[in-house]
């Protein structure tokens, strides 16, 4: 569920940034575009407003970003969405009491931990304006 929250705000994330200068967008323009319900986009929206990476105008308002696209990484974006849960991307097996299961889970957790920071490390290095420009070269 994390990854396609994160998956949503990014897309909601690029239309905005595609729209600055213009109109705020309204979470049914926006639902519509991701072919989801505005209540989702409302949800997600909500968390990145409260993450100061986009502004709301309630009513007929919209919303649009908060500060320039280059100054929105996907780690802030994977952090908004993970507001208040610190849970792993891999979440470990918990079967079995036996020392070989014991020795497993502890090599598991080693190596997801490491691919964990890798990944995080790799959102960190990603703006929002990155991938509005991927976008632009891939049109």
């Amino acid at each position: 569920m994390i990854a396609a929250r994160f998956a949503v705000a990014v897309h909601i994330l690029l239309l905005l940034a595609a729209a600055v200068g213009r109109a705020p967008i309204t979470s049914s323009r926006l639902a519509a575009s991701l072919h989801t319900n505005p209540v989702v986009v409302r949800r997600i929206t909500g968390r990145l407003a409260r993450a100061g990476l986009i502004h709301i105008r309630r009513g007929p308002g919209g919303a649009g970003l908060a500060c320039p696209s280059g100054a929105i990484t996907l780690a802030m974006v994977w952090a908004a969405m993970n507001e208040g849960e610190a849970r792993p991307l891999v979440k470990l097996h918990a079967g079995g009491d036996g020392i070989e299961t014991r020795r497993a889970q502890a090599v598991l957790a080693e190596t997801f931990a490491a691919a964990e920071g890798d990944f995080r490390r790799a959102l960190e290095r990603i703006t929002l304006a990155d991938l509005a420009c991927r976008m632009k070269e891939a049109a």
